[in-house]
């Protein structure tokens, strides 16, 4: 599943660079997380980093991209490939 950043962000900006799939950028109004580049992490730390980062706890699973472990390591494969 990927991650989705929702409207209570601060725009810290200390999310983005713990990303290290590149997924997190700046959006229109916040921070937007790409569902096609997150993995959650996996393949590359055990806990989502930008979760473990942030200061107001607005990241969480996004329902509308919802992928097993299984799923997201290939994406990581697919991602490092």
């Amino acid at each position: 599943m990927a991650l989705i950043i929702n409207d209570e962000c601060i725009n810290c900006d200390v999310c983005e660079p713990e990303c290290p799939n590149g997924a997190i950028s700046q959006g229109e109004d916040i921070y937007v997380i790409n569902p096609e580049l997150c993995t959650e992490c996996v393949g590359h730390h055990d806990l989502p980093q930008c979760m473990d980062v942030c200061p107001v706890d607005c990241i969480s699973k996004d329902p509308k991209h919802v992928e097993d472990k299984e799923s997201l390591y290939q994406k990581y494969l697919k991602l490092i490939g």
